[in-house]
């Protein structure tokens, strides 16, 4: 018996800021009407003091499983995309399994810069068909504020923070994900890159002077390189899948950039109308930006159960990927989970762990005071 994975909740979540192409304006020499013509970005939304990988990611995994109505403690894997990670290690999927109460599941980080979601949803899916796991959470998530240098006229003004997150299920019912790609050419590596923090150049006051822990982007060589896989993926997606490119509905991409998307749409020779887009709103979200244009064409009515979805990324590495699939929506739930008394735990909890953690160091003396 064939076992397949369907995508059966999504969620969601941004920050509450929002910064206006009239604010990066006063920052670097721009305009609003630039900037939109060059990228059709307007607005994008900024992480606060508050806000980090791991908690957006949270969120948008808690969003998610609510729309599934599974509980966390049924999740067998967790697996976070993000080029934002909370640290070098432990690794933010850990961070988001405890804070969500997924106490079943193992968990872990993957790093594919802007397609680490199609690698992510690729690898969750593959684990579920081999009959190894029977649930999953995947979940892109990035806090790229922190890593723009906000004086860099050519990268300043088109990213943004946000977290998107999937819950994959098994079923024997034919549908979910169909078919996937996963391609890479390292050969591109510095044309899109975080220079230091890293074993090759770590922290220094040097690599800090020089701002080498902010996002480098070579944006020209990026941009023939997306127009070239985006349509090239999304073809190869849809051969694999044994479809033709007129049964896929609807498409969504990698919301980099306007300019790339449309391109991708006169390469697939299609209307723009087919492709979701909402980098006005957002920017570029990395790995978050699929899952978050998923959720607004759900609750936006451009995405409907049976539909014939392909969803197509690029980004550092370099990388690209996209795969192909069947919109299922939940499964059969006999009753809704209780989310709120579970955040509630859930958080109770993690503060009762630090502050026995806290009190262990006391006793033991690892804290000393001055």
């Amino acid at each position: 018996m064939t076992t397949y994975a369907h995508i059966t909740g999504w969620g969601m979540h941004v920050p509450n800021k929002i910064l206006t192409n009239a604010e990066i304006s006063k920052m670097v020499d721009t305009s609003d009407e630039w900037i939109q013509e060059r990228s059709g970005i307007k607005t994008r939304r900024i992480a606060g003091k508050e806000d980090t990988s791991a908690s957006m990611g949270a969120e948008a995994a808690f969003n998610a499983l609510k729309m599934a109505q599974i509980h966390p403690r049924d999740l067998d894997l967790v697996i976070v995309s993000t080029s934002t990670p909370e640290h070098m290690f432990p690794s933010t999927a850990s961070i988001v399994q405890n804070q969500i109460g997924a106490v079943n599941a193992g968990a872990f980080d993957i790093s594919a810069a802007c397609t680490g979601f199609i690698f992510a949803l690729d690898m969750a899916t593959q684990a579920i068909r081999s009959g190894s796991i029977k649930s999953a959470i995947v979940i892109g998530t990035e806090t790229l504020s922190r890593i723009i240098d906000w004086t860099d006229r050519g990268t300043c003004m088109l990213f943004g923070d946000g977290a998107g997150a999937f819950v994959l299920q098994a079923s024997e019912k034919p549908g979910g994900v169909i078919s996937s790609i996963m391609r890479s050419d390292g050969s591109g590596a510095d044309l899109l890159s975080v220079p230091a923090g890293g074993s090759a150049q770590p922290a220094s006051a040097d690599t800090i002077a020089q701002g080498l822990h902010f996002v480098q982007m070579k944006g020209r060589e990026v941009f023939r390189f997306a127009t070239r896989v985006m349509a090239k993926a999304s073809q190869e997606a849809i051969d694999k899948a044994g479809l033709k490119i007129e049964d896929i509905s609807i498409f969504i991409p990698h919301q980099a950039n306007k300019r790339i998307i449309e391109a991708a749409a006169r390469g697939l020779k299609l209307p723009i109308e087919r492709f979701v887009m909402n980098v006005d709103k957002y920017g570029n979200t990395s790995t978050a930006s699929i899952p978050i244009a998923t959720v607004e064409a759900f609750e936006f009515g451009k995405l409907n159960k049976g539909d014939n979805v392909v969803m197509v990324g690029f980004g550092s590495g370099l990388t690209w990927g996209a795969v192909s699939l069947i919109w299922t929506g939940p499964l059969d739930a006999e009753k809704p989970v209780r989310f709120g008394l579970l955040s509630i735990f859930v958080g109770i909890r993690s503060f009762l762990r630090k502050l026995i953690r806290w009190i262990e160091g006391l006793i033991w003396g690892r804290w000393i005071p001055k």
